[in-house]
Protein backbone atom coordinates (compact mmCIF):
# COMPACT_ATOMS: atom_id res chain seq x y z
CA UNK A 1 0.00 0.00 0.00
CA UNK A 2 1.40 3.72 -1.19
CA UNK A 3 2.07 5.51 2.29
CA UNK A 4 -0.78 7.56 3.61
CA UNK A 5 -0.22 11.32 3.32
CA UNK A 6 0.59 13.08 6.28
CA UNK A 7 -2.59 14.21 8.10
CA UNK A 8 -3.04 18.06 8.39
CA UNK A 9 -0.57 20.65 8.88
CA UNK A 10 0.89 20.06 11.84
CA UNK A 11 3.86 17.82 10.91
CA UNK A 12 5.13 20.39 8.19
CA UNK A 13 8.09 22.58 8.74
CA UNK A 14 6.46 26.13 8.08
CA UNK A 15 8.20 27.48 5.62
CA UNK A 16 5.63 30.60 4.74
CA UNK A 17 6.78 31.56 8.22
CA UNK A 18 10.37 31.39 7.17
CA UNK A 19 9.54 32.92 3.74
CA UNK A 20 7.56 35.89 5.89
CA UNK A 21 10.05 36.40 8.44
CA UNK A 22 12.75 37.06 5.68
CA UNK A 23 10.69 39.51 3.97
CA UNK A 24 9.56 41.46 7.47
CA UNK A 25 13.33 41.84 7.96
CA UNK A 26 14.02 43.14 4.71
CA UNK A 27 11.25 45.31 4.87
CA UNK A 28 12.42 46.60 8.26
CA UNK A 29 15.74 47.07 7.08
CA UNK A 30 14.76 49.27 4.03
CA UNK A 31 12.34 51.28 6.14
CA UNK A 32 15.06 51.93 8.60
CA UNK A 33 17.52 53.23 5.82
CA UNK A 34 15.10 55.49 4.28
CA UNK A 35 14.41 58.97 5.61
CA UNK A 36 11.13 58.57 4.13
CA UNK A 37 9.89 55.47 5.52
CA UNK A 38 11.04 56.67 8.72
CA UNK A 39 9.38 59.86 8.45
CA UNK A 40 5.90 57.60 7.58
CA UNK A 41 6.40 55.27 10.01
CA UNK A 42 6.81 58.33 12.46
CA UNK A 43 3.07 59.23 11.50
CA UNK A 44 1.49 56.43 11.59
CA UNK A 45 3.29 55.60 15.37
CA UNK A 46 0.76 58.43 16.28
CA UNK A 47 -2.35 56.30 15.32
CA UNK A 48 -0.95 53.17 16.63
CA UNK A 49 -2.15 53.51 20.25
CA UNK A 50 -5.49 54.47 19.15
CA UNK A 51 -5.82 51.26 16.97
CA UNK A 52 -5.05 49.29 20.14
CA UNK A 53 -7.01 51.14 22.44
CA UNK A 54 -10.46 50.66 20.11
CA UNK A 55 -9.55 46.89 19.49
CA UNK A 56 -8.63 46.06 22.84
CA UNK A 57 -11.35 48.28 24.53
CA UNK A 58 -14.29 47.13 22.24
CA UNK A 59 -13.21 43.43 21.86
CA UNK A 60 -13.55 43.42 25.95
CA UNK A 61 -16.70 44.84 25.88
CA UNK A 62 -17.94 42.95 22.88
CA UNK A 63 -16.97 39.70 24.54
CA UNK A 64 -18.70 40.68 27.88
CA UNK A 65 -21.87 41.44 25.66
CA UNK A 66 -21.66 38.60 24.13
CA UNK A 67 -21.31 36.29 26.47
CA UNK A 68 -24.42 37.67 28.26
CA UNK A 69 -26.62 37.16 24.98
CA UNK A 70 -25.24 33.63 24.39
CA UNK A 71 -26.49 33.03 28.03
CA UNK A 72 -29.90 34.36 26.97
CA UNK A 73 -29.66 32.17 24.22
CA UNK A 74 -29.44 28.93 26.56
CA UNK A 75 -31.73 30.21 29.16
CA UNK A 76 -34.85 27.93 29.55
CA UNK A 77 -36.99 30.65 28.97
CA UNK A 78 -38.46 31.33 25.39
CA UNK A 79 -39.04 34.44 25.83
CA UNK A 80 -35.10 35.24 26.37
CA UNK A 81 -34.19 32.54 24.08
CA UNK A 82 -35.66 34.66 21.10
CA UNK A 83 -34.82 37.73 22.07
CA UNK A 84 -30.76 36.25 22.34
CA UNK A 85 -31.46 34.84 18.60
CA UNK A 86 -33.30 37.66 17.64
CA UNK A 87 -29.88 40.11 18.58
CA UNK A 88 -27.57 37.63 16.81
CA UNK A 89 -29.16 37.40 13.29
CA UNK A 90 -30.13 40.90 13.30
CA UNK A 91 -26.89 42.26 13.94
CA UNK A 92 -24.76 39.22 12.13
CA UNK A 93 -26.93 40.56 8.84
CA UNK A 94 -25.97 43.63 9.24
CA UNK A 95 -22.23 45.47 7.18
CA UNK A 96 -19.75 46.37 10.15
CA UNK A 97 -19.80 49.30 7.99
CA UNK A 98 -23.40 50.57 7.88
CA UNK A 99 -23.59 49.55 11.41
CA UNK A 100 -20.78 51.98 12.44
CA UNK A 101 -22.72 55.11 10.43
CA UNK A 102 -26.05 54.18 11.98
CA UNK A 103 -24.38 54.45 15.48
CA UNK A 104 -22.88 56.90 14.25
CA UNK A 105 -24.89 59.42 13.01
CA UNK A 106 -27.94 57.97 14.10
CA UNK A 107 -28.13 56.11 17.09
CA UNK A 108 -25.78 58.72 18.91
CA UNK A 109 -27.76 62.00 17.93
CA UNK A 110 -31.10 59.53 19.00
CA UNK A 111 -28.85 58.69 22.26
CA UNK A 112 -28.49 62.58 23.14
CA UNK A 113 -32.09 63.43 22.78
CA UNK A 114 -33.21 60.74 24.97
CA UNK A 115 -30.90 61.66 27.58
CA UNK A 116 -31.72 65.63 27.39
CA UNK A 117 -35.50 64.18 27.56
CA UNK A 118 -34.73 62.18 30.72
CA UNK A 119 -32.53 64.78 32.65
CA UNK A 120 -34.74 67.54 31.38
CA UNK A 121 -35.98 67.83 34.99
CA UNK A 122 -32.40 68.12 36.62
CA UNK A 123 -31.47 70.85 33.74
CA UNK A 124 -34.70 72.96 35.15
CA UNK A 125 -32.90 72.50 38.17
CA UNK A 126 -29.22 73.56 37.51
CA UNK A 127 -27.88 70.25 38.57
CA UNK A 128 -26.93 68.88 34.78
CA UNK A 129 -26.06 70.68 31.10
CA UNK A 130 -28.27 69.73 28.23
CA UNK A 131 -26.09 67.40 26.21
CA UNK A 132 -24.78 68.08 22.38
CA UNK A 133 -24.50 65.46 19.98
CA UNK A 134 -20.92 66.87 19.61
CA UNK A 135 -19.89 65.68 23.54
CA UNK A 136 -20.34 62.12 22.18
CA UNK A 137 -16.86 61.11 20.79
CA UNK A 138 -16.65 59.95 17.26
CA UNK A 139 -14.43 57.29 18.60
CA UNK A 140 -16.46 56.15 21.28
CA UNK A 141 -19.22 55.93 18.82
CA UNK A 142 -16.77 53.84 16.84
CA UNK A 143 -16.27 51.57 19.62
CA UNK A 144 -19.77 50.81 20.35
CA UNK A 145 -20.28 49.98 16.95
CA UNK A 146 -17.45 47.44 17.20
CA UNK A 147 -18.56 45.97 20.38
CA UNK A 148 -22.39 45.59 18.78
CA UNK A 149 -21.12 44.25 15.44
CA UNK A 150 -18.80 41.76 17.21
CA UNK A 151 -21.11 40.63 20.16
CA UNK A 152 -23.16 38.73 17.88
CA UNK A 153 -20.27 36.58 16.48
CA UNK A 154 -18.54 36.33 20.18
CA UNK A 155 -22.30 35.16 21.34
CA UNK A 156 -22.74 32.23 18.91
CA UNK A 157 -18.84 31.28 19.73
CA UNK A 158 -19.50 31.05 23.13
CA UNK A 159 -22.99 29.36 22.78
CA UNK A 160 -21.45 26.41 20.56
CA UNK A 161 -18.55 25.93 23.29
CA UNK A 162 -21.26 25.73 26.24
CA UNK A 163 -23.04 23.26 24.30
CA UNK A 164 -20.35 21.12 23.39
CA UNK A 165 -19.72 20.75 27.18
CA UNK A 166 -20.76 16.82 28.20
CA UNK A 167 -24.32 17.43 30.13
CA UNK A 168 -23.59 14.38 32.08
CA UNK A 169 -20.60 16.25 34.10
CA UNK A 170 -23.20 19.06 33.95
CA UNK A 171 -26.40 16.61 36.01
CA UNK A 172 -23.98 15.78 38.05
CA UNK A 173 -22.54 18.55 39.75
CA UNK A 174 -26.36 19.30 40.47
CA UNK A 175 -25.81 16.26 41.92
CA UNK A 176 -23.50 17.34 44.24
CA UNK A 177 -25.41 20.52 45.26
CA UNK A 178 -23.50 23.07 43.29
CA UNK A 179 -25.51 26.14 42.12
CA UNK A 180 -25.96 27.34 38.39
CA UNK A 181 -23.08 30.01 38.68
CA UNK A 182 -20.39 27.29 40.72
CA UNK A 183 -21.58 25.10 37.74
CA UNK A 184 -20.84 27.40 35.18
CA UNK A 185 -17.66 28.70 36.90
CA UNK A 186 -16.03 25.41 37.84
CA UNK A 187 -17.82 22.34 35.38
CA UNK A 188 -19.02 24.37 32.17
CA UNK A 189 -15.93 27.19 31.63
CA UNK A 190 -13.25 25.63 31.83
CA UNK A 191 -13.67 23.06 29.19
CA UNK A 192 -15.53 25.31 26.84
CA UNK A 193 -13.08 27.95 27.42
CA UNK A 194 -10.61 25.15 25.17
CA UNK A 195 -12.91 25.13 22.42
CA UNK A 196 -14.00 28.52 22.44
CA UNK A 197 -10.28 29.83 22.27
CA UNK A 198 -9.52 29.34 18.53
CA UNK A 199 -12.64 30.76 16.91
CA UNK A 200 -12.25 33.73 20.25
CA UNK A 201 -8.44 34.28 19.11
CA UNK A 202 -9.55 34.53 15.43
CA UNK A 203 -12.11 37.13 16.34
CA UNK A 204 -9.98 39.29 17.76
CA UNK A 205 -7.11 39.07 14.86
CA UNK A 206 -10.44 39.97 12.43
CA UNK A 207 -11.21 43.52 15.17
CA UNK A 208 -7.70 44.16 14.91
CA UNK A 209 -7.86 44.74 11.11
CA UNK A 210 -11.62 46.14 11.30
CA UNK A 211 -10.70 48.60 13.71
CA UNK A 212 -8.88 49.93 10.35
CA UNK A 213 -13.11 50.90 9.67
CA UNK A 214 -13.30 54.14 12.32
CA UNK A 215 -11.30 55.54 10.31
CA UNK A 216 -14.39 56.38 7.64
CA UNK A 217 -15.44 58.75 11.13
CA UNK A 218 -11.94 60.27 11.26
CA UNK A 219 -10.81 59.17 14.21
CA UNK A 220 -6.97 59.11 14.13
CA UNK A 221 -5.75 55.52 13.94
CA UNK A 222 -3.50 53.71 11.50
CA UNK A 223 -4.93 54.08 8.66
CA UNK A 224 -6.41 57.38 8.68
CA UNK A 225 -3.03 58.87 9.29
CA UNK A 226 -2.11 57.17 6.79
CA UNK A 227 -4.84 58.90 4.58
CA UNK A 228 -3.97 62.31 5.99
CA UNK A 229 -0.27 61.67 5.25
CA UNK A 230 -0.76 60.25 1.86
CA UNK A 231 -2.95 63.21 0.30
CA UNK A 232 -0.58 65.41 1.74
CA UNK A 233 2.17 64.07 0.27
CA UNK A 234 0.85 62.07 -2.76
CA UNK A 235 3.44 58.97 -1.36
CA UNK A 236 0.28 56.75 -1.62
CA UNK A 237 2.57 53.35 -2.56
CA UNK A 238 4.87 54.27 0.18
CA UNK A 239 2.58 55.08 3.12
CA UNK A 240 0.05 52.55 2.15
CA UNK A 241 2.60 49.54 2.32
CA UNK A 242 3.81 50.71 5.91
CA UNK A 243 0.04 50.45 6.71
CA UNK A 244 0.18 46.48 5.64
CA UNK A 245 3.10 45.85 7.13
CA UNK A 246 2.07 47.11 10.32
CA UNK A 247 -1.19 45.56 10.23
CA UNK A 248 1.01 42.13 9.30
CA UNK A 249 2.83 42.66 12.16
CA UNK A 250 0.04 42.58 14.30
CA UNK A 251 -2.03 39.73 12.83
CA UNK A 252 0.30 37.30 12.53
CA UNK A 253 2.50 37.89 15.44
CA UNK A 254 -1.03 37.66 17.16
CA UNK A 255 -2.02 34.41 14.69
CA UNK A 256 1.52 32.73 15.94
CA UNK A 257 0.93 33.59 19.90
CA UNK A 258 -2.67 32.06 19.95
CA UNK A 259 -1.31 29.13 18.66
CA UNK A 260 1.29 28.67 20.98
CA UNK A 261 -1.16 29.37 23.74
CA UNK A 262 -3.07 26.12 21.98
CA UNK A 263 -0.55 24.06 21.89
CA UNK A 264 0.19 24.71 25.54
CA UNK A 265 -3.70 23.90 26.71
CA UNK A 266 -3.57 20.56 24.64
CA UNK A 267 -0.23 19.52 26.50
CA UNK A 268 -1.53 20.41 29.67
CA UNK A 269 -4.52 18.51 29.19
CA UNK A 270 -2.77 15.67 27.89
CA UNK A 271 -0.84 15.23 31.03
Amino acid sequence: MPPSPRSGTQADFPWWLVAAGIIAVAAALTIGSDDLYRQIIATLAKGLLVTLFVTVVAFALASALGLFVALLGLSNSTVLRQIGRFYVEIVRGLPILVLLFWIAFVGAPAFVAAWNWLSAPLQAAGLVEPMQVRDFSLLWRAIIALTVAYSSFIAEIFRAGIQAVDTGQIEAAKALGLTRYQRFRLIVWPQAFKTILPPYGNDFIAMVKDSSLVSVLGVADITQMAKVYASGSFRFFETYSIVAYVYLILTVGLSLALRSLERRLKRGQAR
